[in-house]
């Protein structure tokens, strides 16, 4: 019964935010305000296209339309707060509401990572195997490959919640961030970290690494096999392939250099979470749209649809 008082004492958090300037704050507000609702139109954009072109009912553009709603999920968890922390005074968030930031923010990060693991497999099977790819790629198979990307994602988060949860937590309870994640919440516990810390950077940086190293070789396989031996729609392929190599790194880069390291505090760490938690769901759909044809076909069908029943 100690213990689990002990446990309870830090019933909130005070997240510091990214600036404490009243000027920057009004800027930063109105930036990433624009910015959030850049990437809820844009993501909105792609998933009413491929669902309302008949052209774009490919597995290709199934699992993009599903990123695009990963996009829109990831800047929900942590944008409206942060907006809301460069808004008004209050800059605290219950331990309970800080638990559950973090678990959606990882369960959603965790589908995407398995989710651009699966989009690399359809781009293998569509060049390797080009006859056979719609009956490999059916829907159902699609679907169930989803569906698998939440499930993977779920586990890695409960598994997270599930370390974060054993510790006690009895002050400090200041977080030098805008949301809450693990590498600050870990370094606030009344114990020793270490083999947590182990633990956690091992369950989401390394196997980041390993992915996006395995994901690094297949692309390269699949770009010397589009050279190679690819004659009609050799172009296409490439900025597909290209695009999503794009993304890829997008994601990874920045998500490595959070969480593949002891959670120590760096000058870049609040530039490099912004950049994978509001500028990324916002990049996504516009590289997508900019580079490929097919795509921008659609979205002018789609207007033209549009303005002409309105």
């Amino acid at each position: 019964m100690e213990q689990e008082n002990f446990t309870l004492r830090v019933t909130e958090f005070v997240l510091l935010g990214l600036t404490q300037s009243p000027q920057l704050k009004q800027f930063l507000f109105i930036l990433f305000s624009i910015v959030y609702l850049t990437t809820w139109l844009g993501n909105v954009l792609i998933i009413t296209t491929v669902i309302s072109d008949h052209q774009l009912h490919t597995p290709m553009y199934f699992l993009l339309a599903n990123l695009a709603f990963i996009d829109i999920s990831d800047a929900t968890v942590s944008v409206p707060k942060m907006l809301l922390g460069l808004l008004s005074q209050s800059k605290t968030i219950s331990f309970n509401q800080c638990i559950l930031q973090m678990f959606f923010f990882h369960f959603i990060a965790g589908a995407m990572v398995f989710l651009l693991v699966v989009m690399a497999a359809d781009r293998y099977v569509a060049i390797h195997k080009p006859l056979q790819y719609l009956t490999i790629m059916n829907r159902g198979v699609c679907v169930g490959l989803v569906a698998g990307t939440w499930l993977g994602g779920l586990f890695h988060s409960s598994v997270q919640i599930v370390l974060i949860l054993q510790l006690p937590f009895c002050g400090p309870n200041v977080l030098d961030n805008f949301y809450c994640d693990f590498p600050q919440v870990l370094k606030l516990a009344c114990t020793d970290t270490y083999l947590f810390e182990l633990l956690m950077v091992s369950q989401s940086g390394v196997l980041a690494i390993i992915i996006f190293i395995l994901l690094l070789i297949s692309y390269t396989i699949i770009l010397v096999k589009i050279r190679t031996h690819l004659t009609e729609g050799k172009h296409k392929a490439l900025s597909t392939c290209g695009t999503q190599i794009t993304v890829l790194c997008l994601i990874f880069i920045p998500f490595i250099f959070i969480y593949a390291r002891p959670f120590q505090k760096f000058t870049l760490d609040k530039v490099v979470s912004v950049l994978y938690t509001v500028i990324t769901p916002m990049l996504n759909p516009m590289i997508y749209a900019l580079r490929n044809a097919e795509m921008q076909k659609a979205i002018r069908r789609l207007m033209i649809r549009t303005l002409s029943s309105g």
